[in-house]
C-alpha cells in the first residue's frame, strides 16, 4: 500500500476531524477523577461523538485481522497498561493512577486520532516524570517533521530522548498514516535511525504516539485480546497527535486550547 498525499480539500476535512478529536479529550478531562469507572468515561465520550458531534467513534467494533471486534468507543490504559485498555464497569480510577485516553473520531469519512495522559488525583513523582518525558518525546518527534527528510528522524529523536532519561521505547506498536483509513501507510516507528524510512512530503498525514516504559520495553497482551501491559509491571505512558507535513514543516491537527502547552524547546 502506498502513502497517500492529501489534497487541500482533504486536509480541511482532516482538520475538522482533528478538531473534534481534541474536543472529546477536552470534554472528558473534568470527569477523570477517583471512583469513576472507565466504562463511564467511555459512555460520556461515545455520547458526545454520536449525539453532539454527529461523528463516529472509530474504535467501536474495529476488527483488524486476527482480532475480535473492539467492544468500546475509546481506549483507556491505566498505569502499567501500555495501550488498547478496554473500558470496564469494574475498573474504577483510584487516586494516584495515571490513565491514557485514546480517541479516534470519524467525521465525513475522515479520521482524527489523539491521546492524552490524565492524572487521577495526585500522581507519584515517578508517574509524573514519566508522563512529562513521554510528552517531550512526542514533541521531539513532531519537531523533527519537515519535507525532504527521512521519516526515521521521528523515531530517532524519540528514542534518544527516552533512553537518555533512563526509559525504554515500546517497539511492537507505532504511529501510522491516517486519513480515510484508520491505519494507513506509513508506519511511524518510535525508535531507529534518522536515515531510514520514506522521504517526507507535503500532504502526508500520520500519527506520532510514543509508548514509553519506566522499566523494560517488553510487553504482553491480556486475555481480552486487546489490552497490552508491561511484562515487568512497570508504568507506561503515551501521548499522541495527528500530524500534517506542510511545505515548511508540520501542522498538528489535533491541538486545542485545553491541550498542555508544548515544551519549552518548541515554544522557545
Amino acid at each position: 500500500m502506498s502513502i497517500t498525499i492529501k489534497t487541500a480539500e482533504e486536509i480541511e476535512k482532516m482538520r475538522v476531524a482533528g478538531r473534534l478529536t481534541a474536543e472529546v479529550l477536552d470534554y472528558i478531562k473534568p470527569f477523570v477523577k477517583p471512583g469513576v469507572s472507565t466504562d463511564a468515561l467511555d459512555k460520556l465520550c461515545h455520547d458526545l461523538m454520536v449525539d453532539v458531534q454527529n461523528s463516529i467513534p472509530a474504535p467501536l467494533n474495529y476488527a483488524p485481522p486476527g482480532h475480535k471486534p473492539y467492544p468500546k468507543s475509546i481506549c483507556s490504559s491505566i498505569n502499567h497498561q501500555v495501550c488498547h485498555g478496554v473500558p470496564s464497569v469494574d475498573k474504577k480510577l483510584k487516586n494516584g493512577d495515571v490513565v491514557n485516553l485514546d480517541i479516534t473520531v470519524i467525521k465525513d469519512g475522515w479520521h482524527g486520532d489523539s491521546s492524552r495522559m490524565f492524572y487521577v488525583g495526585e500522581p507519584s513523582i515517578l508517574a509524573r516524570r514519566l508522563t512529562e518525558i513521554t510528552y517531550e518525546c512526542m514533541w521531539k518527534g513532531i519537531a523533527a517533521v519537515r519535507p525532504g527528510v527521512h521519516l526515521g528522524v521521528v523515531g530517532a529523536a524519540i528514542q534518544k530522548h527516552a533512553e537518555s532519561n533512563g526509559y525504554s521505547v515500546v517497539r511492537e506498536f507505532c504511529g501510522h498514516g491516517i486519513g480515510r483509513g484508520f491505519h494507513e501507510e506509513p508506519q511511524v516507528l518510535h525508535y531507529g535511525k534518522a536515515s531510514e524510512g520514506p522521504i517526507l512530503e507535503p500532504g502526508m498525514t500520520f500519527t506520532i504516539e510514543p509508548m514509553i516504559n519506566a522499566g523494560r520495553r517488553d510487553i504482553r497482551v491480556l486475555g481480552d485480546g486487546w489490552t497490552v501491559v508491561t511484562k515487568d509491571h512497570s508504568l507506561s505512558t503515551q501521548w499522541e497527535h495527528t500530524i500534517l507535513v506542510t511545505g515548511t514543516g508540520y501542522e498538528v491537527l489535533t491541538l486545542s486550547a485545553e491541550c498542555p502547552p508544548p515544551p519549552a524547546f518548541i515554544t522557545g
